[in-house]
């Protein structure tokens, strides 16, 4: 059994939130937890062919984890487009790479689907700047540091959050690697689809302690 595999099982096990799951962590609180990667399947999507076969499972999934990573700006007033996009559903992770494959019908109308909830960490943002690629309105969007503040949960980042709810510690060394390559490295594929797999899992985490979502 794999080590996300593990974890993966713990997520299902009956779970109620206790004052210590809300209190803040520290740096070091944080940096004494077990270092987590995900190690389960990871799908780059850059064809048609690999694109259809991620829409038939991703549609299939009640809960999927969402992120987005976007190169890197160092001017000031400068952004960039988002370069990936991450979802994760029960057993396999798709990153989107929008170098290969830009962002079309298919992928929007997940997005705007109900019935299926796409919960990640500032996810209404990540939703804003996508729109901006190709205009849609973003369905059944959780944005899992806004249900941290409103159940006074005091960490609201990602690896805060993952350390207080899922007792794992995520690395975050990988966040200002160039995502603007047309090829990534095997660090930052890990990496980007353990920030996905991450935001399921706190969602599933959140939903099971009784944690109100609006």
């Amino acid at each position: 059994m794999t080590s996300t595999e593990a974890v993966q099982q713990n997520i299902g096990e009956p779970y109620r939130m206790d004052s210590e799951a809300g209190a803040k962590l520290s740096k070091e609180d944080i940096n004494d937890l077990p270092l987590f990667h995900y190690t389960g399947k990871i799908s780059l999507v850059r064809t048609r062919p690999d694109l259809c076969r991620a829409m038939d499972r991703l549609h299939a999934e009640k809960v999927l984890g969402f992120d987005t990573e976007t190169r890197p700006s160092f001017s000031k007033g400068k952004s960039h487009s988002p370069c990936l996009i991450q979802l994760a559903g029960e057993d396999e992770v798709f990153l989107f790479h929008l170098k290969w494959l830009p962002l079309g019908p298919e992928l929007i109308r997940l997005f705007e689907d109900p019935a299926v909830i796409k919960a990640g960490v500032a996810a209404h943002d990540d939703m804003r700047f996508l729109a901006r690629l190709t205009p849609f309105t973003p369905a059944a969007v959780v944005d899992l540091g806004l249900v941290a503040r409103k159940n006074r949960i005091e960490n609201h980042g990602l690896r805060g959050l993952a350390a207080s709810l899922l007792k794992l510690r995520i690395s975050k060394n990988g966040q200002c690697s160039n995502w603007g390559n047309r090829e990534l490295s095997p660090r930052q594929v890990r990496y980007a689809a353990t920030d996905a797999w991450a935001s399921r899992a706190l969602y599933l985490r959140m939903y099971d302690s009784g944690l109100a979502f609006s």
